[in-house]
């Protein structure tokens, strides 16, 4: 598994990351701070590599232009990595090279390994620490949104021969999901909003409709007759938009309808329906589903009204919802 944000990449660690991982791990401003030692060798390096670094779900941050480890973010999952956690459970860890700090890479690693934990693996609930007077950890939990749960005194630290007090936090993967927003886009946001569209049409629709259809859903995100009159409604994890429903509302037809694949299966795609239907008034409403999303129009209550029809390499099934 890799995953990707803006400017960075998670990807497996390798044995070639050896040195590299000793050259920032060996400094005692990381690792200390998270109750370990620092890295003694290169070699040493090889093995936290081979018999640490390797479980799953750990992952190499790395900057995109370089690909080399620049950091550690990684998930201890419930019944696997760590048994003490139930099976829908998982605890976040992570780490940045002192090079690197001050730069706001490990929110960002952090922010997607949340994602892929509560979208790709449908985990339930996250839990994170930090050792009493370590505020750089404590502020990159409280910026992806995790909040204060307990506090443990006395918990030991063998590879450093201490004893220190353990702030934990929480994040639940219901409020997780209630950080999103759902609002009407303004003019400013509409690229975006077709950008979302070509990128989730190119991952999911274009293998199914061939260069043909491919081409013609490409000339309609650039057709200014075509996208006149379209209210726009998007869906943001942060700042971030995730879901874009477009329609013409005099004519109560749906154009665009698309969610970020990373976001699939979270119930923004229904969140969003709902939300526009609300900020309307109510009448039927119709739409061209193209195959990939013909169950989902179904569940939300489209039924079709004729076949399946193929316009210039579009397929499409014509649908309507009568609210």
């Amino acid at each position: 598994m890799t995953l990707q944000t803006e400017r960075l990449l998670l990807r497996p660690w390798e044995e070639a990351d050896a040195e590299t991982l000793y050259k920032y791990a060996k400094d005692e401003r990381v690792g200390p701070a998270a109750g370990r030692a620092p890295h003694m060798s290169v070699e040493y390096s090889r093995g936290i590599i081979k018999n640490v670094l390797s479980a799953p779900e750990t992952y190499a941050v790395c900057l995109k232009e370089a690909n080399h480890p620049i950091g550690c973010v990684g998930l201890k999952l419930g019944g696997v990595t760590n048994p003490g956690l139930p099976p829908l459970a998982a605890e976040i860890g992570y780490w940045l090279g002192v090079p690197f700090w001050g730069r706001e890479l490990i929110p960002e690693a952090v922010t997607e390994l949340i994602r892929h934990a509560f979208a790709d693996l449908q985990l339930d609930t996250l839990w994170c620490g930090y050792f009493d007077g370590n505020d750089k950890s404590k502020r990159v939990q409280e910026k992806c949104g995790f909040t204060y749960h307990h506090t443990v005194k006395d918990a030991a630290c063998p590879q450093i021969n201490a004893v220190r007090t353990v702030h934990f936090t929480q994040l639940t993967k219901q409020d997780w999901l209630n950080a999103f927003t759902i609002r009407k886009l303004s003019a400013d946001e509409i690229q975006s909003a077709l950008s979302l569209a070509w990128k989730v049409f190119s991952a999911y629709e274009a293998p199914v409709y061939g260069a043909e259809g491919t081409d013609e859903f490409r000339q309609t995100l650039h057709n200014d007759a075509y996208l006149a009159d379209l209210d726009y409604f998007g869906a943001f994890h942060s700042k971030t938009l995730v879901g874009l429903l477009a329609i013409r509302t005099k004519k109560r037809h749906i154009c665009f309808y698309f969610v970020d694949g990373g976001y699939h299966r979270l119930g923004i795609g229904t969140r969003l329906f709902r939300y526009m239907t609300q900020a309307l008034p109510s009448g039927p409403i119709t739409l061209n589903a193209a195959p990939f999303g013909l169950p989902f129009y179904q569940a939300l209550g489209f039924l079709p009204t004729a076949e399946e029809l193929t316009v210039n390499g579009i397929r499409f099934t014509p649908m309507r919802y009568e609210g």
